[in-house]
């Protein structure tokens, strides 16, 4: 099963991206992905959608 989570960046705090991500035994999904807000590429965190 997939599900949507929202990738949420750990300098700013804003959700930039949303991915699809299989949900059976899968750990929270880390990138680096860029930071429209720092303008910069910046580690951003899985957060689960509200």
């Amino acid at each position: 099963m997939r599900e949507y989570v929202w990738l949420e960046c750990t300098g700013c705090g804003e959700r930039n991206y949303r991915v699809q991500k299989e949900t059976r035994g899968a750990e929270r999904l880390e990138r680096s992905k860029y930071c429209r807000r720092e303008r910069k590429h910046t580690a951003h965190k899985e957060s689960r959608k509200k």
